[in-house]
């Protein structure tokens, strides 16, 4: 979508919240309204309802919008003092509230909603901009989504509010679209999906934003790291284990408990001493780089850890997969020299890209983010460290924008943003300089000169998290997984009892080729086992029978109805085998 299609969109959506509160405040007059923002693909209004409202009020207060678009209400801008602005929202707390915290000498803007007599019938305090009249909203192409609660201004210490979300468009046509999109998204939602393939589950009574997987989930968990694994070996890596848990001077060395302490969880004693779980890994991975004296033959180090870690999300953030408690990071950490540190960014970058291609991913996007307010190190290094970043992301011909300020207190980064199969961006690999914890820990290295001098290290999350990254292969692929990956890769489908001894020899010969394979044996007709199937997004169904026992043969179904010529079970076994081996993303 075109910069200015997009602004046009905004200033429609705003006005529409506009439009949406005015009706809300004509239902319910004793309403008071907070703030009413255009967001991407919609709006939304925050009221404090006298009695608390609900989804089946939704319909009246559309109607209501649709009787005020269809009185062709003028948008008028009204610059007003701090006095005349109190004035005219005596009775609104929340508007009061903003005024009180502009500054001095803060010019404030009122946007009104005139009648066609030029009678103001509804005003708000607002910058703007609005349509110029009502008449330029289609009453076609707006839609009431969802009500939610919200705290005024975030706080979870202030008044919780009512939001009411909605959406608008400039025509029904792009409504309709969006709102297929919704359906879609629904759809795939990895909390559903994973619920109907029995994936994993969440058990907020156990402990919330802790993910437990279930065998299915298991499965693919272990193809998963199985491929991490083996890739990393060949792109010169090294894995390594660390404790979960460790003393809190650790974090205290390394800063984060001065950057990072709101998502820390508090320290446990033990032995008279505080211990802290782990919220990243790279401590550990400098403890074990400071057990020996380095060589600059050493360099470079790439050392990798599928490290579970645990940080503290407040409860109404966690999201599934996406957003959680604990997880495990696919995480690395390179220790190089100054001369080595250009060729190492660009070789991890390389290798996450090599990585994306092989899950079918290949829209993507980097984000250079440069040095924020509250930072370490000197700007020479910040400077020195961006323009290497820059000339990797060059190297690979990848679109990039600035992330102005977006760094980590230690370093620049890359971020590799990633589009999924509707289109949608996930922010996923961070690849991150560190000027920080080599100086706080006394990382040093001999080098060729006999000299000690100090190492550059930089942080590397491919995936980002097992966790979330499976959140969003769910929703790309919508359950219906690559064979490789899939959690059932095969199903043997006998068409009566008497044919369950074959199913089971042609199961047991795939299983030999490691294929992951299901016998269907229970006591329903061919075609609801089909259906069931299909239902666990199984990539092939091997149909047995008379005919397939007489060529010791079976005929192959795809989960997208589909079929396949019959095949000898040796045959059928060197192809699926096929498929999986190089990981294939077709069936």
């Amino acid at each position: 979508m075109s910069d200015k299609k997009e602004e046009k969109l905004s200033v429609i959506r705003h006005s529409v919240s506009h439009v949406m509160a005015e009706a809300v405040t004509r239902l319910f007059p004793d309403t008071k309204v907070a703030i009413g923002p255009s967001i991407e693909n919609g709006f939304y209004y925050d009221f404090q309802f006298l009695t608390p409202i609900t989804a089946e009020d939704i319909p009246a207060i559309e109607a209501e919008m649709k009787k005020i678009i269809e009185e062709r209400q003028d948008f008028v801008r009204v610059a007003a003092s701090r006095e005349e602005s109190k004035r005219r929202f005596a009775d609104e707390p929340f508007k009061l509230e903003l005024i009180d915290d502009l500054p001095e000498d803060a010019e404030i803007s009122i946007y009104e909603q005139r009648n066609s007599v030029g009678e103001a019938v509804w005003a708000d305090l607002c910058r703007g901009p609005h349509v110029a009249n009502t008449r330029e909203i289609n009453s076609a192409a707006f839609k009431l989504q969802s009500i939610a609660g919200a705290y005024w201004r975030g706080d979870e210490h202030r008044p919780m509010l009512t939001r009411i979300y909605g959406t608008a468009w400039e025509n029904p046509k792009d409504l309709k679209a969006y709102l297929s999109f919704l359906e879609e998204v629904e759809k795939r939602d990895h909390r559903r999906v994973g619920k109907e393939m029995d994936l994993y589950s969440v058990h907020d009574e156990a402990g919330a934003g802790l993910i437990y997987w279930h065998p299915n989930g298991g499965r693919m968990r272990v193809a998963i790291e199985d491929f991490w694994r083996k890739a990393h070996y060949r792109n010169g890596y090294e894995i390594l284990y660390t404790p979960h848990i460790g003393k809190s001077w650790l974090w205290e060395t390394s800063g984060h408990l001065g950057f990072y302490k709101g998502n820390m969880y508090s320290p446990m004693e033990i032995d008279k001493q505080d211990y802290i779980i782990k919220p990243m890994n790279c401590p550990f991975h400098i403890m074990i780089y400071k057990n020996k004296v380095r060589s600059y033959r050493d360099l470079p180090l790439r050392w990798a850890e599928l490290g579970t870690v645990y940080r503290y999300e407040k409860s109404g953030v966690l999201h599934g997969l996406l957003r959680v408690r604990g997880f495990t990071q696919d995480d690395a950490h390179i220790f190089c020299t100054p001369e080595q540190m250009e060729n190492e960014i660009r070789e991890v970058l390389r290798f996450s890209l090599e990585i994306w291609n092989v899950f079918g991913f290949k829209d993507i996007k980097a984000y250079l983010a440069t040095k924020p307010e509250k930072s370490v190190g000197e700007q020479s290094r910040w400077d020195a460290a961006l323009e290497s970043l820059r000339k990797a992301v060059d190297a690979e011909s990848l679109p990039y924008e600035i992330d102005e300020g977006g760094g980590a207190f230690y370093g620049p980064k890359i971020d590799l943003k990633i589009k999924d199969a509707l289109g949608r961006e996930w922010q996923m690999t961070t690849i991150q300089f560190d000027f920080n914890e080599p100086e706080r820990f006394d990382m040093t290295y001999i080098d060729s000169d006999g000299r000690q001098k100090r190492p550059y290290m930089a942080h590397r999350a491919l995936l980002g998290s097992l966790e979330r990254f499976f959140g969003v292969l769910i929703e790309h692929f919508g359950g219906a997984f690559p064979v490789w990956i899939a959690p059932e890769q095969a199903a043997v489908i006998p068409v009566a009892e008497s044919f369950n001894d074959y199913a089971k020899t042609v199961a047991a010969e795939l299983k030999a080729r490691d294929a992951r394979v299901s016998i269907e044996l229970d006591d329903n007709r061919m075609n609801a086992k089909i259906r069931n199937c299909q239902t666990r997004k199984i990539p092939y169904m091997l149909v047995v029978g008379q005919k397939e026992v007489d060529e010791d043969a079976v005929s192959i179904r795809l989960r997208d109805g589909r079929q396949l010529p019959p095949m000898k079970i040796a045959d059928f076994a060197d192809y699926i085998e096929h498929k999986i081996k190089t990981m294939s993303l077709e069936l």
